[in-house]
């Protein structure tokens, strides 16, 4: 006699329709469907949390940008003059900076400015 795993899989199937809540007609229904939406849909995010992280790394950099250009200076020497300086803050809080206190991000530009004077002296 053939075994079915009968509990097992009806168990695996019954997951598979939970996971589908929420999308449309028969692809919340039946299993076929369902399994195949699911699989995109993680798919889709697996990709997407890839993409999220660079689209906000290029969001911080046109927002340090417009800052560091208002002050004076473009991104990439304020970016070299920091380094320089060895300011050890990340964009997401250098672009909040940039957004939200100007004074603060104003010390950051003369920083850099002062650690690309020396740079340039040394060299």
């Amino acid at each position: 006699m053939r075994a079915t795993n009968a509990p097992a899989s009806r168990a695996r199937r019954t997951r598979m329709i939970k996971a589908a809540k929420g999308f449309r007609m028969r692809r919340s229904k039946l299993y076929r469907y369902a399994s195949d939406a699911v699989d995109h849909g993680l798919q889709y995010a697996f990709r997407d949390r890839k993409t999220k992280k660079r689209n906000y790394r290029a969001l911080w950099q046109v927002r340090i940008n417009a800052a560091a250009r208002a002050a004076g200076i473009t991104y990439s020497r304020f970016m070299e003059g920091l380094k320089a300086a060895q300011v050890a803050l990340d964009r997401k809080i250098l672009a909040d900076l940039a957004a939200t206190d100007t004074a603060a991000f104003g010390e950051l530009v003369n920083i850099a400015q002062g650690a690309l004077k020396t740079k340039a002296v040394k060299a």
